[in-house]
């Protein structure tokens, strides 16, 4: 039995993008992934991002972000929580991401965001990935 874990399939999508220095990536669209593209490129780790129509699922366009150098923002994008064992943190054991200097995406009952938002808004959730 085969068990698809999409939100890791993106995320291997974003990495592989940013070793091939790809200006932008193409992944099928869902209502997670845009929130997590949208969480990452609110917090400066990600380029622009489209939604394409292409009559089915949809098509998530993503722009990657290098610095001056050529080097990829993204260091190290990390999934958490995966279909085979779920962390679900609560707000006394959020985690942080090398000392707060990266960050960890969580999904709360608010919605997807980082875990400095969810602790200054006194929530938990489901961690989805790190970054840094």
């Amino acid at each position: 039995m085969s068990v698809s874990d999409p939100i890791a399939d993106f995320l291997t999508i974003i990495r592989n993008g940013l070793q091939a220095k790809f200006r932008y990536v193409d992944v099928p669209a869902s209502s997670i992934k845009h929130e997590i593209a949208k969480t990452l490129n609110k917090q400066g780790y990600l380029g622009k991002m489209i939604l394409i129509d292409d009559g089915k699922q949809g098509i998530l366009r993503i722009w990657l972000k290098y610095d001056n150098d050529g080097n990829p923002i993204i260091n190290m994008i990390k999934r958490a929580s995966r279909p085979g064992l779920r962390d679900y943190r609560g707000t006394k054991n959020l985690p942080r991401v090398r000392s707060n200097l990266g960050l960890a995406i969580l999904t709360t009952p608010k919605g997807v965001m980082t875990a400095r938002e969810a602790a200054r808004q006194h929530i938990g959730g489901e961690v989805l990935c790190y970054v840094w």
